[in-house]
């Protein structure tokens, strides 16, 4: 139930401007309509107040990558949906059909000041299927979903020639020529389509792949690309040109070896996981100093879990460890919110402390960024979800 929430007299770091202050933030029906200096409480019928002086405000925090959902708390087979291992090619996936709401990782996830995550299908094949967004509170994962087809996975590096050496990948050049014929293909499938019409009887025979495509190619759904190494970053981008499509450049390990060039491409990168081993030869250059060279270089930045790889509540703590390799801290919060809500396509709604956005806040008795630091309250969609005594 939506009503009217006045947090009163918290110190608020909106995401935005660099310095915080000392404001009253209004949400009613779900939305944060006011943030001022002072607002009574008597201007209002029905209202909550929530005393937050001593306190610190923040956005709810934003997961741009992740399997939230599709593989998290339960540990088997049973409990993991977040690749398909029969075909290297499934773009007709979508990770709605496949989300568990009821996994304890959510409630732990929004616990940890996580309120929207975009998760999907993993790194295994060279195409896995659609990302879609969702708040971490619900039952229903269709009353969660903000945005049910964010991007489209595909997979360079490792991963895919691991994962069917035995079948249809062996090297990096396959992988990639596999991405480029169902580009290829898309294109062609969309030109018969349009010379069709309406004939019915002209039209190519129906293909699910292909059509899962048709958004890529027409600019509405980017290539959400795993590429670890430089020349599999590189290669994400030569492809991404050549088609003429959208792009984001996810895990980004060898950032710091490229940071100028990814700066001057201008294409979103999401850093992460780096609270792990080097489990991999393309992981030998992990990181915790990579988003603040990023950054520092003028890219667009993000910080990522990529749970259940690092337990989706830690993204604040990911974040910290930036900010003690170096990372400016206010470019360590925007990691966590307005980048990674624009990396995946919602920033209108979430991400920052703004009139207008949706009700998604954090209250902390310092900053969640410091593991000693307690969350107070967190609220989704106008709605307290968790207070600390629960």
């Amino acid at each position: 139930m939506k009503h009217t929430i006045l947090i009163k007299q918290g110190t608020v770091h909106d995401g935005i401007h660099r310095e915080p202050y000392v404001a009253d933030i209004l949400v009613e029906k779900g939305k944060i309509t006011r943030i001022e200096p002072a607002l009574e409480k008597e201007e209002f019928q029905d209202i909550q107040v929530l005393d937050a002086s001593g306190l610190e405000v923040y956005p709810g925090f934003v997961e741009a990558h992740c399997h939230l959902g599709l593989d998290g708390y339960a540990i088997g087979f049973e409990g993991a949906d977040y690749n398909e291992m029969t075909d290297s090619v499934t773009p007709q996936l979508s990770a709605v059909d496949g989300l568990n709401p009821q996994d304890e990782s959510i409630r732990l996830a929004m616990e940890g000041g996580v309120t929207c995550v975009a998760s999907g299908p993993g790194s295994s094949n060279v195409l896995g299927g659609t990302f879609t967004v969702y708040k971490t509170t619900g039952k229903r994962i269709d009353d969660m979903v903000i945005k049910e087809k964010a991007a489209m996975k595909c997979a360079f590096g490792e991963n895919p020639k691991r994962c069917y050496k035995d079948k249809d990948i062996y090297s990096r050049m396959t992988t990639a020529s596999i991405l480029r014929i169902m580009l290829e293909k898309t294109g062609e499938y969309m030109k018969r389509k349009e010379a069709a019409g309406d004939d019915v009887l002209k039209q190519p025979a129906w293909d699910a792949k292909l059509e899962a495509l048709i958004p890529v190619l027409k600019g509405e759904l980017p290539l959400k690309a795993h590429a670890h190494q430089a020349n599999d970053i590189y290669t994400a981008i030569r492809i991404a040109k050549e088609f003429q499509v959208g792009l984001t450049i996810d895990h980004c390990t060898d950032g710091s070896l490229i940071a100028e060039d990814l700066a001057k491409e201008g294409y979103p990168v999401a850093v992460g996981p780096t609270l792990t081993h080097a489990s991999k030869f393309e992981l030998k250059n992990k990181s915790f100093e990579t988003p603040g060279d990023l950054a520092r270089a003028g890219c667009q930045v993000s910080i990522i879990t990529d749970s259940p790889v690092i337990p989706q509540q830690y993204l604040a703590l990911c974040a910290g460890l930036a900010v003690k390799s170096g990372m400016d801290e206010f470019d360590a919060l925007q990691a966590i919110t307005i980048n990674a809500a624009k990396h995946i396509g919602v920033d209108d709604r979430t991400g920052s402390l703004e009139a207008g956005k949706d009700g998604d806040i954090v209250i902390a008795d310092g900053n969640p960024m410091v593991s000693d630091t307690n969350i107070k309250y967190v609220l989704i969609d106008g709605n307290i979800t968790y207070q600390e005594h629960d």
